[in-house]
């Protein structure tokens, strides 16, 4: 081995073992709605995220730890359940194309972004707009260091199967891609559009929402929301957001009539902007309180 070399192995082994930096300290918000004998805690979530954020912690651990049940989106799967339930709906056997769907300019966009992510020509071909645009989204994530393993779900599931809670899903996962497939081909295709069209500013828009999530910003954070939504088509809006919002707050009327403590996480844009669970719950008579908001919040 060359002088140098060793001289480099031998102070790698002499320093030890690099220090962690610490986490960047994060203070998401977080709400609370309850009665007399039952709390849920909800919690807006961000599903990918930059490792070494220091959120959960503070006021978020403190609620997770006092609740004996995890609720989520979805129940967590295995990846081949996942990838089963994904091919089922998501895919078609017939007609035409992905490609042949997409206007032509766009097929070059579309050939581009898959060969990124590591997709061989012709693997989507057979998939639908909707799931094309929903795989997309996630390279500019990549690209920006985002990890699926560092975000709010990766981590509460992992704590709440480590502490023996259960975790129960808002929607079994067939049904949340559902609300996706039902959505007419043009709002499909004008997801999947809107998507090859704005790659760079998905990253600056994803870079926006975790800046105001960290300060627990919740008005910026509604800001944004009711931006992307102006910018999206109505039926995609009504069946991903508001209906879904609506079906939640009943859920959490129902389950305040059983005694507990629940910690509840769904996506942050259903709990800030303009149509939230929380106004769905007002609608209702009942009132979620922001937990220990800051005076400039």
């Amino acid at each position: 081995m060359p002088l140098r070399l060793l001289l480099a192995a031998l102070a790698l082994v002499l320093a030890g073992p690099a220090t962690p930096p610490p986490p960047v300290p994060a203070d998401p918000p977080l709400w609370m709605v309850r009665d007399a004998d039952t709390t849920i805690y909800l919690f807006g979530s961000v599903h990918w995220l930059k490792p070494n954020l220091g959120w959960f912690d503070d006021d978020v651990r403190a609620a997770f730890d006092r609740a004996d049940t995890l609720v989520l989106e979805t129940p967590p799967v295995d990846t081949a359940e996942a990838q089963r339930v994904q091919d089922a709906v998501g895919k078609t056997k017939d007609g035409p194309t992905l490609p042949e769907r997409l206007p032509a300019g766009y097929r070059p966009k579309l050939a581009a972004a898959l060969a990124e992510l590591g997709y061989p020509a012709g693997a989507f071909d057979r998939v639908k707009p909707w799931l094309a645009a929903t795989t997309l989204s996630v390279l500019p994530l990549k690209r920006r260091g985002y990890d699926v393993s560092a975000g709010v779900e990766a981590v509460l599931t992992g704590a709440a199967r480590a502490a023996g809670k259960p975790i129960v899903g808002l929607e079994p996962r067939t049904q949340q891609l559902g609300y996706f497939d039902t959505l007419p081909e043009e709002a499909q295709l004008a997801m999947l559009k809107r998507q090859l069209d704005n790659m760079d500013q998905t990253g600056d828009s994803t870079d926006a929402v975790l800046a105001a999530w960290i300060a627990g910003d919740a008005a910026a954070l509604g800001r944004i929301v009711d931006a992307d939504q102006r910018a999206s088509s109505a039926a995609f809006g009504k069946a991903i957001l508001s209906d879904r919002n609506r079906r939640w707050a009943g859920w959490i009327v129902n389950r305040l009539k059983r005694p507990g403590t629940v910690f509840m996480a769904v996506g942050v844009g259903h709990l800030t902007g303009s149509d939230t669970v929380q106004r769905a719950l007002a609608e209702r008579g009942l009132t979620a309180r922001r937990v220990r908001p800051a005076a400039s919040k």
